[in-house]
Parts: structure tokens; C-alpha cells; sequence
């Protein structure tokens, strides 16, 4: 018997017993089949349909990092937009320490909500205000959430917001505070600019940051600094982190646990080491050959398995059954109409024929850990 059992309305299994993951008592985040189309009409051309999120499922623990990775489309940003609420999904439920928050509606209550998830957004330029200088940018969000602050009333003054902005500044390297929080973002550098986002997004104490590709748009020589401070804040604030990118290494350093999206569909959930050194879907694994230092971050498929090109990484039509089939370089005919369930596969969640209910105790032994 297959262990786990389905999470009600979920294309993916209860990872409670199988992945070892939070359970719903302790779970910060617990998100179940999330699912978003978005729908779009030219004149005289028929109605389109894109489903951005089938039926996504996960939990995350406090002080856990999880990464939803997958290439352009697959639906990683649209998922961050449904927990940040600022998208309404089709269905599906999204638990915030218990509580159904999409359940609430009225004001106060989303903004509760907002204040306790925060967002990091891309472009650290697009995201602050070029008018505002640094310390407005800190500011504005303690007097928007001050009844929410733990400790606010230290904050009810102007000497104590100004206080508190300037350790907001020092919390994510940015010293002497005193030279920055006068300064204005076309005064900074990406990495600095960066550094304020996160900055003001930890001023109302979140319980869970939404980092979305935030090394992106900069120098490889400063993406590791921004990794080490979300590290860092994970580590010794207990803050959950959940990181939307398309760069495994970055995954793999930072995440507890790697997602991996295809179509807006969750197709590998694993501990972040096993699935970057022995991916058990295909998808994963061409992810993994089109990373030119693939081999540098010790990506070996498992054993008796094909290598996937690079080629394999890009535009498909839609295909009937497993919505990879027409891009997999292991197709089988039951790929052509059946639709693969999501099933455990040792620590991880794998959807693929590759692993049949029969051939799970066989699994482990070509290469994916239990």
C-alpha cells in the first residue's frame, strides 16, 4: 500500500506521512489544491484559456524554506501572487497558522493577513518608490501596521520609528544606518536597493517572507550576499522563506525542500539536496542538463535513467495525458492518455509513470534516497 493519504481536493498526497513535512497543527502555511485559469479574448478569435495552478498542494513549517522552481510559465510567480492575495483562486484553500484565510473578506482581516506575509519583489528598483528617501520606505510600513507590531508602543513616536528603521538597516547589513537612510534608491546599488526591500519587509515581523527571483537582476557577485541574509534571517529569526526561482543552485543553497512546477502543476517535492543530486522526474532533470555548471552542483540522475538535452527545456503544445509526455525524453504509451497521480517515491513526492505503485520498493535502489 502506498503511504500518505490525499489532501482533499489535492493532486498531490498528504506529505504528513510521507515527506515528513509539517503536519496541519504545526504547519505555518498549509496550502491545498490551488487552482487559478486565466482567460483572454481577441476580437473574432475564440476564448483562450491558461490554467496558471492545477490543484497545488503544500505545507510549510516555521522557520522553513521551501523553493518553487520550474522555467518562465510555469506558473511560480502566479502561485506567489494567489498566498499574497493578490490574485482570488478558482479554488482551493490557504491556511495561515490554522485559519482559512480566504474565508475573510473583510478589511482588517486582510490586512492582518498582509502584515504577517511580506513580499520581495524582482526588481529592487520597481519596487521603492524613487521619490521617497530610504527611511520613508521603512517607516510608512510601521505606521500602516503599527496595532499589529509586537512592542509598538516604542513606535508611536517619530524618535522611535526613526530608531527602528535605522535596526531595520543594520538586520540586513546595511551600516553605518546613519549614511543610508537619507539616501534615495538611484543612490544605491541593486544589492543595496535589495537589502532595503527586505528591510521593509521584515519592519511589521513577518511570519513569512515570498522571495520572488530576488538575485535575479543582480551581479553575481552580490547574489550571494542576498542568499546569506535570507539565510541568516531564516536561521536566527525563525522566519519561513519561501523562494520562487528558477536557478536550482540558489535553491539547493537556501530551501529546505525544492517544488518543482511544470504547467502550473507540482511534479517533484523533495528534500532540496536529494532532488538537485538525484532528480526523479523527468522535468527535474532537464532543468538540471540546460544548468551550464550542472556538474559543478553534483547533479546525477539516477540510475539507468536518460539524460535529458537541453533542447528538452522549452515551448510544448499541449499533449493529452501527462502533460509532459510531448517534451519527455522516457515516454511510454501509458503517457499518451493517462494522466500520472502523484505518488511518495522514498522522502520525496514524484507525478510520473516512471514510478508505478508496484515498482516503489525498486525505486530507492536506483538512485532516489529515502
Amino acid at each position: 500500500m502506498i503511504p500518505g493519504s490525499m489532501l482533499p481536493g489535492s493532486a498531490f498526497p498528504d506529505p504528513t506521512t510521507s515527506s515528513g513535512t509539517a503536519t496541519p497543527a504545526d504547519a505555518l502555511l498549509d496550502v491545498r489544491g490551488l487552482r487559478k485559469v486565466f482567460s483572454s479574448q481577441r476580437l473574432f478569435s475564440p476564448k483562450r484559456e491558461v490554467c496558471a495552478a492545477e490543484d497545488v498542494s503544500f505545507r510549510l513549517s516555521r522557520g522553513e524554506a521551501i523553493a518553487l522552481v520550474g522555467e518562465s510559465g510555469s506558473g511560480k510567480s502566479t502561485i506567489a501572487r494567489l498566498l499574497l492575495r493578490l490574485e482570488k483562486p478558482d479554488r482551493g484553500q490557504i491556511r495561515l497558522g490554522g485559519e482559512d484565510v480566504l474565508a475573510r473578506e473583510p478589511r482588517r482581516a486582510s490586512l492582518k493577513y498582509r502584515g504577517r506575509v511580506q513580499m520581495v519583489f524582482q526588481d529592487p528598483f520597481g519596487s521603492l518608490n524613487p521619490v521617497h528617501s530610504v527611511g520613508h520606505h521603512l517607516i510608512r510600513p510601521l505606521q500602516r501596521h503599527l496595532g499589529l507590531i509586537p512592542h509598538s508602543s516604542a513606535l508611536r513616536t517619530r524618535a522611535g520609528l526613526w530608531t527602528r528603521a535605522l535596526e531595520l538597516l543594520g538586520t540586513v547589513g546595511l551600516g553605518p544606518a546613519e549614511d543610508y537612510i537619507r539616501r534615495y534608491p538611484h543612490e544605491l546599488s541593486g544589492g543595496q536597493r535589495q537589502r532595503v526591500a527586505i528591510a521593509r519587509a521584515l519592519a511589521v515581523a513577518p511570519d513569512l517572507l515570498v522571495a520572488d527571483e530576488p538575485t535575479s537582476m543582480l551581479d553575481v557577485s552580490i547574489r550571494m550576499g542576498v542568499l546569506n541574509l535570507l539565510a541568516e534571517l531564516k536561521r536566527e529569526k525563525g522566519l519561513s522563506v519561501i523562494l520562487i526561482t528558477h536557478d536550482l543552485a540558489s535553491a539547493r543553497y537556501l530551501a529546505d525542500r525544492i517544488l518543482v512546477l511544470y504547467r502550473g502543476r507540482l511534479v517533484e517535492d523533495g528534500p532540496s539536496a536529494d532532488v538537485v543530486a538525484s532528480p526523479a522526474h523527468p522535468y527535474t532533470r532537464a532543468l538540471l542538463a540546460s544548468i551550464a555548471d550542472a556538474r559543478v552542483a553534483g547533479s546525477t540522475p539516477a540510475a539507468g535513467a536518460k539524460s535529458a538535452p537541453k533542447a528538452a527545456v522549452s515551448s510544448a503544445p499541449s499533449h493529452q495525458g501527462c502533460p509532459f509526455a510531448a517534451r519527455c525524453t522516457e515516454r511510454m504509451s501509458i503517457c499518451d492518455h493517462e494522466d500520472p497521480a502523484a505518488r511518495p517515491v522514498g522522502a520525496r513526492m514524484v507525478r510520473c509513470h516512471l514510478y508505478p505503485a508496484a515498482a516503489l520498493p525498486a525505486v530507492a535502489a536506483a538512485g532516489v534516497h529515502a
